[in-house]
């Protein structure tokens, strides 16, 4: 294993609809709407390889396009305009993806997998190729580097570069590529400061019990 893959999705959402659970009438399907990943050496250096970033033109679960909510678009700053002109389809989506993803274990800040898979997937009716094995959650990578639990459960992965200090080109929250790179960053870091090691990449993660 000589990389590590550090991505972030965005999905579509509406005012509300995340403390609705995306349950109310007029809700979206959380499917997945923009992918952006990493690729962090794991070798001496710990350079960053490459970067990946893809727009989906999602559709429903009726096989409908998908029409953005103005609060995702504030939110994220995609419109539908960009995505009518340079989406692509879901499937695609995935097969380039795992493309980019070569052999490397892939890492989001919290569980992205889950919208990318369990729920686009099945909305768009299609079975996905990765398997969940090949998925960890970055979260513990910080907590066994020593980051206070509170601090992990209270940061955002667009912040999480912020909160180490680590300066870089402006980077926009709720931006795919933006928020991996700033997980991505804050990994390379760690690693090259021995805070981490290449093995921990490894899946199954091992997560410290923290004190406190």
């Amino acid at each position: 294993m000589t990389h590590a893959i550090i991505f972030d999705c965005e999905f579509l959402t509406a005012t509300g609809a995340m403390n609705r659970i995306w349950g109310g009438p007029l809700d979206p399907d959380p499917s997945v709407a923009q992918i952006g990943a990493v690729k962090l050496s794991l070798d001496p250096g710990h350079e960053i390889l490459d970067t990946f970033q893809v727009l989906i033109a999602s559709r429903d679960r009726h096989g409908r396009k998908a029409v953005l909510d103005p609060f995702f678009t504030e939110l994220t700053g995609i419109d539908q305009a960009s995505v009518d002109r340079d989406g692509i389809g879901m499937a695609e989506a995935h097969d380039l993806f795992d493309k980019f993803a070569g052999d490397g274990t892939l890492w989001s800040w919290g569980k992205d997998e889950l919208n990318l898979f369990a729920i686009s997937c099945y909305v768009e009716g299609f079975a996905p190729k990765m398997p969940i094995q090949r998925f960890g959650n970055a979260s513990g990578l910080l907590l066994n580097a020593g980051m206070p639990r509170e601090d992990v459960a209270s940061t955002t992965s667009g912040r999480l570069a912020d909160y180490f200090n680590i300066e870089s080109a402006p980077r926009r929250q709720h931006d795919a590529l933006d928020d991996a790179m700033s997980v991505a960053l804050t990994l390379q870091l760690l690693l090259r400061t021995g805070r981490l090691w290449p093995l921990e990449f490894k899946l199954p993660l091992t997560v410290k019990t923290p004190s406190g």
